[in-house]
């Protein structure tokens, strides 16, 4: 008995072991397998797997890894850090990291993970299922060197953005689409170091949601907020100008946007360059050319419209289709924008309409013998159809008659109509041309 206890013991050690580790692949197991160039197994237990001194220098393994400082380790299965010395031992350059589509649901776990990688800047954490635990502040803490962050499709709360926005003073880029968000939850203290904002794919369709934004992050450079439905920009021109005081690109792609007041608002923002607009209502009963010259001529100070440059040449020429899209619409119609133009161009006449389609008929002189006789050809026949046509005039069977064609302007001489199956068009026949017509018997 006294030997069977002896035999079990470390095997109930081993087991509570396992019990107390996270089910699943670990960060450090899927991290050896995929960089050794041995790809040298990694043993699950106590003891096994590699062997990391306390100190990260002293690593007999860190030589055999080929770690590079940008790490992707998305849909790998990960759902707990692993052995965190081996972490620190291996990661110590690493920049980046790619966590995306794993099985991440602790934030203790992520924590552990990077609070061994001291000069992480970039963390993708999309498509894990974070939002089944609460972000401490403490783990927080430990990604207080993260500036780019990516929690798309992480479904992650406000409670746990506001938390993170805390603890990451030079947090610059947040990524947070696809999270289901209908409301905009405002931290106590605005985030002064972020520069863009991705938030596309959300269901926010409210303004009142929105200008949220702007004062969580008064100097957001860039805001994404496409596929929101974004229905009306419902703010007073001067108060927009202070809620997005350096906001320098927007995209409202797919927003539901239906009215031109809207688009005239963009001009408030008054450091504002680049706009995204493709597939908004308001647009949809345009043509493509509409779309965009009446666009550019309302926001003049756009220099990039659905990621083409605008270029000087091109910002003329849309004012001025503005003027004379304009020219007719009734007085009380007209936007302001029309006559800041006119004081610009003056009052432009509409272009002068140029049909061209090609002519599908002409006039032509027909010779034959002594005779001449004027006609009209169509010009979509071929050669050997305007014989058929002639045939009863110059009483000639098709199969007799040659034709040579005369360009009254053309300094050349006439050129022989010899191939039955050529198209008239083809050879530029105009009004007042001449048709000669000779009998092959001649």
């Amino acid at each position: 008995i006294g030997s069977g206890v002896n035999v079990s013991n470390p095997a109930l050690k081993l087991l509570e072991r396992k019990m107390d580790q996270p089910s699943g692949r670990s960060f450090m197991q899927v991290l050896c397998e995929k960089y050794s160039p041995e790809n040298f197994p990694y043993r699950r237990g106590p003891g096994m797997g590699v062997h990391v001194p306390a100190t990260p220098q002293g690593s007999p393994m860190k030589d055999r890894l080929n770690l590079p400082s940008v790490l992707v380790l998305n849909s790998c299965g990960i759902t707990c850090a692993g052995d965190e010395r081996e972490i620190a031992a291996f990661c110590a350059h690493v920049s980046e990291l790619d966590l995306s589509d794993n099985k991440l649901e602790d934030w203790h776990e992520v924590s552990k993970i990077v609070s061994n990688v001291p000069q992480l800047e970039f963390l993708n954490l999309s498509s894990n299922p974070l939002n089944l635990s609460v972000l401490e502040r403490t783990c927080a803490g430990s990604f207080s060197g993260v500036r780019k962050l990516v929690l798309n499709n992480s479904k992650a709360s406000w409670e746990t953005v506001h938390t993170i926005l805390q603890e990451l003073p030079d947090l610059e880029e947040l990524f947070l689409c696809l999270n289901d968000y209908e409301t905009v939850s405002c931290p106590s203290v605005c985030c002064h170091s972020l520069k863009l904002l991705h938030i596309t794919d959300n269901n926010l369709q409210d303004w009142t949601e929105i200008r949220k934004l702007g004062v969580m992050f008064p100097s957001l450079d860039t805001l994404v907020l496409a596929n929101n439905h974004l229905n009306a920009i419902e703010e007073p021109a001067d108060s927009l100008a202070r809620l997005f005081p350096n906001l320098r690109s927007i995209s409202l792609h797919k927003s539901g946007l239906q009215s031109w007041e809207d688009i005239d608002k963009l001009n408030s923002f008054p450091k504002l360059e680049e706009v995204r607009l493709l597939g908004i209502p308001l647009l949809q009963p345009y043509t493509t050319e509409e779309r965009r010259k009446l666009v550019v001529a309302r926001l003049p100070s756009v220099s990039k419209l659905n990621g083409s440059v605008v270029t000087d040449g091109e910002r003329e020429d849309s004012e001025r289709f503005f003027i004379r899209y304009y020219v007719d619409v009734p007085q009380e119609d007209v936007p302001f924008r029309y006559h800041e133009l006119i004081t610009k161009y003056g009052k432009l006449e509409p272009l002068a309409e140029v049909d061209l389609r090609p002519q599908s008929s002409a006039k032509v002189e027909v010779h034959f013998n002594d005779q001449v006789e004027e006609m009209s050809i169509r010009l979509d026949q071929t050669v050997a159809e305007l014989k058929k046509q002639l045939k009863t005039l110059v009483q000639l069977p098709t199969s007799s008659m040659l034709l040579y064609y005369l360009d009254h302007e053309a300094p050349f001489g006439p050129e022989e109509m010899k191939y039955s199956s050529r198209a008239l068009h083809s050879f530029g026949i105009r009004d007042g041309d001449k048709i000669f017509v000779e009998s092959k018997t001649k």
